[in-house]
């Protein structure tokens, strides 16, 4: 009876202190269980470091989409800008035309103004990147350049070629902003007077 009660003890005592009474296999599978809790908390620590990469994504993203709207915005602003200083110089000449003492001018200095005026204008086009499209007669009529507003047949000018230019069109670039206006030749119908 002494040797069960001292069993008994022995037990209690390795269950206390956490000592396996019955031997190693034991040991290992308490081991084996405080290991399960190990992946466990390693599992919600990477959740929890990816849940933290994501909001920094997301805030970085969001950073991202603010600075790229601020930068369109900014710069329209200095497109505009830009525009703008071009233009003031044609501003000015204008303010000049209409300071003049119109009873003192001829004709031909008023025609002098405007034509100043118009050739500023048109250095600020050129500043923007803005060419006129001015086709002159004979020249090919091209659809992606002009627009037929009449065609007639012309005794001199080949059928398919520009007659005479009604506007002038405009390009920024490569991109037609504004075609021609043009009048274009066609071939003078036969007489079927037989």
């Amino acid at each position: 009876m002494a040797k069960n009660k001292d069993k008994q003890h022995e037990t209690e005592q390795s269950q206390t202190e956490g000592v396996c009474a019955k031997g190693d296999e034991c040991c290992q599978h308490e081991s084996a269980e405080l290991h399960i809790d190990d992946p466990i908390a390693e599992l919600e620590a990477k959740l929890a470091d990816a849940e933290a990469r994501a909001l920094r994504t997301l805030a970085d993203y969001q950073n991202f989409q603010k600075r790229a709207a601020n930068n369109e915005v900014e710069a329209r602003r200095q497109g505009i800008s830009g525009t703008i200083a071009s233009l003031l110089p044609v501003m000015d000449n204008f303010d000049l035309a209409l300071n003049q003492d119109v009873s003192t001018m001829t004709a031909e200095q008023l025609l002098g103004g405007v034509e100043m005026v118009r050739a500023e204008f048109e250095r600020a086009l050129g500043n923007q990147g803005v060419s006129a499209i001015k086709p002159q007669r004979g020249d090919e009529f091209n659809p992606d350049l002009h627009e037929a507003v009449a065609q007639h047949a012309e005794p001199d000018v080949e059928p398919g070629k520009v007659i005479e230019a009604f506007q002038t069109g405009y390009m920024l670039g490569e991109r037609v902003l504004r075609p021609a206006k043009v009048v274009v030749s066609i071939e003078a119908p036969s007489d079927q007077s037989e």
